[in-house]
């Protein structure tokens, strides 16, 4: 640092050029006249347009991962008898009753074991039967809360299921 130089204070808003250099300490004007005193390590060179050949690059901003655990929608369980087998016409009621608890217990056991926290049962509207046998097992099982996910109770062909 010499006489001459432009220098700005590190942490403050303050700038100047050198007027005198005894040892350690700088003495400084800034822009209005005022004299300044500091010593030489709380100050650095300012350099005008340093920084105008410094070309800008931007960069994507980064992706934010949300694990399959924590998805904001739901993991959907449709009960739905064709949905569930090749040939559904193959089956009696009863078999197929049987057959849709069973894919509710196991999808339940799967979302304990995968720590999920939210499952959509889909039943459908129908004549209330496999309605009736999905809130039953429901209302079996501990540590989970569940709801109809319309308002209207009648209306509802889906229950929300929320685990603990």
């Amino acid at each position: 640092m010499k006489i001459g130089d432009t220098v700005s204070v590190v942490d403050e808003d303050l700038s100047g050029v050198i007027a005198s250099v005894h040892g350690n300490t700088v003495v400084f004007k800034d822009e209005y006249g005022f004299t300044h005193q500091y010593p030489k390590e709380k100050l650095v060179p300012k350099i005008t347009g340093f920084y105008e050949n410094i070309s800008v690059i931007k960069k994507p901003e980064p992706r934010k991962n949300i694990s399959k655990k924590h998805q904001k929608n739901p993991m959907v369980l449709d009960l739905h008898f064709p949905s569930l087998v090749k040939n559904p016409h193959d089956y009696d009621s009863f078999e197929r009753l049987f057959i849709q608890k069973e894919r509710l217990l196991e999808t339940l056991s799967f979302c304990r074991k995968n720590h999920l926290k939210k499952l959509e049962i889909v039943h459908g509207i129908g004549d209330g039967i496999l309605q009736k046998m999905v809130w039953d097992v429901l209302e079996s099982q501990t540590n989970l809360d569940f709801y109809n996910k319309e308002i209207l109770h009648h209306q509802s062909g889906a229950v929300m299921v929320e685990f603990h």
